[in-house]
């Protein structure tokens, strides 16, 4: 990083020397020279809210479009938005690229097309994950299928002050429901390796891992009392790579496989397939219950052979984040303390998956995530992520033609409105990429903008220390260089990508972008 920094690169970077860090970042609101905030986002303007991914997106777009919004006062201010994706059917936003197709032939739907029940079990941090992503993309239950929700714990700024989170209030339902009876599948994720692994707390990284080992030994002697089978396995990984080469902390996901497993004495001498990926998940698990695979999935079961007979019930388990690594350097699982998983590997039918790049459906070589990992557990199928369809657009040059960006933008031309443009920068993020911010400058001045403001937001997932100071000057330099746009806002994602209904944070970031409300970068050259 150069010393001579933009003035809200060298923002952010004074922010680092107060202690504050990229994730939760305080508002910072540049303002004029007489302390007056620059580029609010003010009733009826146009706005490209550019992120992918959705679900963490859809809090802060309501308070701007919703108007029917209580949740605090908006003063009936509403913008309207223009998304990159559909965040959800609901939000009056147009997206630039919605839903392509409903994805049918689910595992959900087919188990309950073949009359059996399903119950979900999970903490509400992530809710979305376990019912939209692994039915499809479909927010509505099928017919048959439950879900229970524990709510996350709110009574903590931050989860590595409390890493076990709701996992045993997890694992209590989950194994009330298999003592009950009444659902041939339960499906149940443990959230605590994905999400305190994105802190930069060893130690709590640690405990959220011997805390879903713990909870999953108590689910699976459940499972075995009540003579049900079970399926382990995760969705990505995270802690098993927490450490660059260098030895400096990385929170993001990685590009490990994750394991799976049968856990039932039934099936103790079934022998599994090498090189599978979370496509085979939902072709096993169906196999294992006696139920076709759907015609959609191109998946395949990772069973070698017949399996020796049919699961009565069945309980798959997500361990969220809980990649598979050799290698101990920054292995904050092998660091850890798992007598259950290390049982599982030596005792019953035991391999790895892929749970990255083009095995679920993203560029080759990147990282996994939850939404893909969920996504593809469910589909059986490989799915084009929202990512490879935008990219493969900027690369023809149609994101130049899009037509709900093209009305944004004429907003902003013919009604003499700024344009804004708010979303992640980083490099890659499963929130979205800094090319794809690029791509949209460059179209609002080939098509005529003369007025628009950035507003970013920052996060330290996959990033190293410090790095949002350089993302934001890279930013401020590209709109310098284009000589359109100048970036007025930054601040962690912590406040404006909340999922959990934590208004006062998405509050702080409504302020901060209406109301100018925020530590304030008075830029002197102007």
């Amino acid at each position: 990083m150069s010393d001579k920094l933009h003035v809200m690169a060298e923002a952010v970077r004074e922010a680092y020397a107060r202690g504050e860090e990229d994730e939760a970042l305080r508002p910072l609101v540049l303002a004029d020279g007489e302390g007056r905030a620059v580029g609010r986002i003010g009733h009826g303007d146009p706005v490209i809210f550019y992120d992918i991914r959705g679900e963490r997106e859809v809090e802060l777009t309501r308070a701007f479009v919703d108007p029917s919004f209580q949740e605090f006062d908006t003063a009936g201010r509403l913008a309207r938005f223009f998304t990159m994706i559909e965040y959800h059917s609901e939000l009056a936003a147009e997206a630039a690229f919605p839903p392509e197709v409903a994805i049918k032939g689910t595992m959900c739907e087919a188990v309950v097309g073949a009359g059996r029940k399903i119950v979900k079990v999970v903490e509400s941090e992530k809710a979305v994950h376990l019912s939209y992503f692994l039915n499809g993309k479909r927010e509505r239950p099928f017919e048959g299928e439950r879900r229970i929700v524990v709510e996350s714990r709110k009574d903590v700024n931050n989860y590595d002050e409390l890493p076990a989170m709701s996992a045993g209030e997890v694992a209590d339902q989950t194994i009330a429901e298999m003592e009950a009876g009444g659902s041939d599948v339960i499906i149940v994720n443990f959230a605590n390796v994905d999400v305190v692994a994105h802190i930069e707390n060893e130690a709590a990284v640690i405990q959220a891992v011997q805390a879903v080992d713990r909870e999953l030994g108590r689910v699976l002697e459940a499972a075995r009392m009540a003579g049900v089978t079970a399926v382990v396995t995760a969705d990505h990984g995270t802690a098993e790579k927490w450490l660059y080469p260098d030895g400096k902390v990385d929170t993001g996901h990685t590009d490990s496989p994750v394991p799976f497993a049968i856990v039932d004495e039934k099936f103790q001498d079934v022998r599994l397939r090498e090189g599978g990926a979370l496509t085979d998940v939902a072709p096993t698990v169906l196999s294992l219950l006696g139920i076709a695979a759907p015609q959609e999935m191109t998946g395949s079961s990772l069973i070698l052979g017949a399996p020796p007979g049919k699961a009565r019930r069945l309980l798959l388990v997500i361990c969220d984040g809980w990649g598979e690594r050799d290698d101990e350097h920054g292995n904050l699982i092998k660091k850890a303390d798992t007598p259950v998983m290390d049982r599982l590997r030596r005792e019953f039918p035991f391999t790895t998956l892929a749970a990255h790049g083009e095995a679920v459906g993203m560029p080759a070589g990147k990282v996994g995530n939850s939404e893909a990992g969920h996504l593809h557990i469910g589909a059986g199928r490989r799915v084009l992520s929202d990512r490879i369809r935008i990219d493969q657009a900027i690369s023809a040059g149609s994101l130049a033609r899009n037509p709900a960006f093209i009305r944004a933008m004429d907003i902003s031309v013919n009604e003499r409105r700024p344009l804004h443009l708010l979303g992640i920068v980083s490099f890659y993020s499963s929130h979205g990429s800094v090319d794809h911010l690029y791509a949209i400058l460059r179209m609002a001045r080939d098509r005529g903008v003369t007025e628009l403001y950035h507003h970013g937001l920052l996060g330290r997932r996959g990033e190293r220390p410090e790095a949002g100071a350089r993302y934001i000057d890279d930013v401020e330099t590209f709109c310098e260089k284009l000589g359109l746009g100048r970036v007025v806002t930054v601040m962690g994602r912590f406040w404006a990508l909340d999922r959990e209904n934590n208004w006062d944070r998405v509050e702080k970031a409504y302020r901060a972008l209406a109301d100018g409300q925020g530590v304030g970068v008075v830029d002197s050259s102007q």
